[in-house]
């Protein structure tokens, strides 16, 4: 009787059936939901900037960390809207696709009117370390010190144990670290003493740090974001006409990008300026790229003369081919970032 009903197959016939159910799995690129546009506004001040992605180990959800400035503040003179800020935190629990306001870092140091930029956090494996640039005060134009302190935390959202790093200059920001194949530490940060360019820094252990020298001096630059991906290392800085592109062997020597991406504005709504001072998640085989825009131009408030201040995060897949990156900001995000594997 079950040779009846389960009559043996031929073997070309479970090829065709096996290669159909394989067709039917969904593969990588389809996995996932579109991404919104934009990918995060901001709720308190309509200014996330310079964010950071990662993977809270206790939630089990992606925690994003980025500077709030305060885009819907009026009446502060000069710069101070970049100034005065504070970190704030949204969350995903759909593997990045879409986030939600969670709340702002408890940092736990300076004074209240310290202005605190762009973060980069790190997790260990028991520890996640951030290392936040610092102002000391909210002031009204660029001319203030600034420097890179390194915080602790068990759970992404209280901070502690601030400490200033002996960096090349009082007027660094923006810091990037990646931990090297030697198991070392690297952090490449912008020198703004020294026209603006990409220097760097050495750690066996993420608490005590050796300078290094300059990284990058063919242009000036900041917001670099370090990577390893497709076998080799990347940088990607904002150097204000889209993003710089450059790739390594070994994290030392760096090979400008012939082309930038996100230079040219996007086609939808909220997506029409140059993207900037940006964050990669590299998932598997696939890389996002999360950057902050302006909302001036077509996406501006006639009735707001200050709108452009606002930003909003956005997200795209980056692409690998010929040995370069690039990015299309207009076509549907189908993101896909499980838990990281340890």
């Amino acid at each position: 009787m079950n040779a009846l009903i389960f009559p043996r197959l031929s073997k070309p016939l479970l090829l065709v059936l096996g290669a159909a159910c394989l067709l039917s799995t969904p593969l990588p690129a389809q996995q996932g939901k579109v991404a919104a546009k934009p990918l995060f506004r901001d709720p308190v001040h309509d200014g996330a900037a310079d964010p950071v992605l990662v993977w809270n180990r206790a939630e089990k959800r992606w925690f994003m960390l980025y500077t709030n400035r305060r885009a819907n503040v009026q009446g502060l003179p000069g710069v101070a809207w970049v100034h005065g800020t504070r970190i704030g935190i949204a969350e995903s629990v759909d593997n990045g696709a879409s986030w939600k306001y969670r709340g702002v870092a408890d940092i736990n140091y300076g004074k209240p009117d310290y202005s605190l930029w762009a973060p980069d956090v790190i997790d260990d494996g028991k520890t996640y370390h951030m290392f936040l640039s610092v102002v000391p005060g909210t002031f009204p134009d660029w001319n203030a010190p600034r420097d890179i302190v390194h915080l602790t935390s068990t759970d992404l959202l209280h901070w502690d144990h601030g400490e200033r790093l002996p960096l090349a200059s009082e007027r660094v920001i923006d810091a990037t670290v990646i931990r090297l194949a030697d198991n070392t530490w690297r952090l490449w940060y912008k020198n703004e003493n020294d026209k603006s360019h990409i220097y760097y820094a050495n750690s066996p252990d993420l608490f005590h740090w050796t300078h290094g020298g300059v990284a990058i001096d063919d242009r000036a630059g900041e917001g670099a974001k370090v990577f390893h991906w497709q076998g080799r290392y990347w940088m990607i800085t904002d150097f204000w006409k889209g993003l710089a592109v450059y790739s390594s062997p070994d994290a030392t020597k760096w090979t400008a990008q012939a082309e930038p991406i996100l230079r040219e504005p996007g086609t939808a709504p909220t997506d029409r300026s140059k993207g900037q001072h940006a964050d990669v998640v590299v998932s598997g085989d696939r890389a996002y790229i999360i950057y902050f825009t302006h909302q001036g131009g077509a996406d501006a408030r006639p009735e707001d003369p200050l709108w452009q201040r606002h930003t909003v995060l956005q997200i795209a897949e980056l692409l690998y081919k010929g040995g370069e990156l690039t990015c299309d900001r207009n076509s549907p995000v189908r993101v896909w970032m499980p838990q990281p594997k340890p």
